[in-house]
């Protein structure tokens, strides 16, 4: 699992839907997920730390998660499937742990206003993710290429295993 963090809202040239953006910690890819309007409102509300007179829908939600004792240990998102994300909600109380389904979206308001990690399977990122950092990613390959090119079979040294009574 590769954890991200919310690097913002967009809007979809065409389409001119919200899109909410997952970065990596380096920076390096960008994992794109289409949410509703209502969606992109809750995060952004949460991402400027938006105090409303009463709670809306996600801030209940947090609300009923601290008056029972519970916790958001993370947020998961797993699986992609015909263009849809899923993710679950780890939550815990004590040593009890459930998974709950969720839309990535409301995941991702929960996780913003609780402080809780955004975690994405790697399968996910690998098969949606967008390079942000092409010169990055050529000059890692550039260099792994060069590592290949330079390699000597004495740079190679075989391991000898040990059998039971062998010394």
């Amino acid at each position: 699992m590769i954890e991200m963090k919310v690097a913002g809202i967009a809007l979809d040239a065409v389409t001119r839907n919200p899109i909410v953006l997952l970065k990596d910690s380096s920076d390096r890819r960008a994992l794109p997920i289409y949410i509703g309007q209502d969606q992109a409102k809750a995060i952004i509300s949460a991402l400027e730390k938006q105090k409303h007179p009463r709670p809306l829908t996600h801030d209940l939600f947090v609300n009923f998660l601290e008056e029972w004792d519970m916790s958001l240990e993370r947020i998961i998102i797993h699986s992609l499937q015909d263009n849809t994300f899923y993710a679950i909600l780890a939550i815990s109380q004590g040593e009890t742990k459930k998974e709950i389904d969720a839309r990535p979206s409301d995941a991702i308001a929960i996780a913003l206003r609780t402080g809780s990690p955004i975690w994405v399977m790697e399968e996910v990122v690998a098969d949606a993710s967008i390079p942000v950092d092409r010169d990055a990613d050529e000059e890692e390959r550039q260099a792994f290429r060069e590592f290949v090119a330079n390699i000597r079979p004495e740079d190679f040294v075989q391991i000898k295993k040990f059998r039971s009574g062998d010394s």
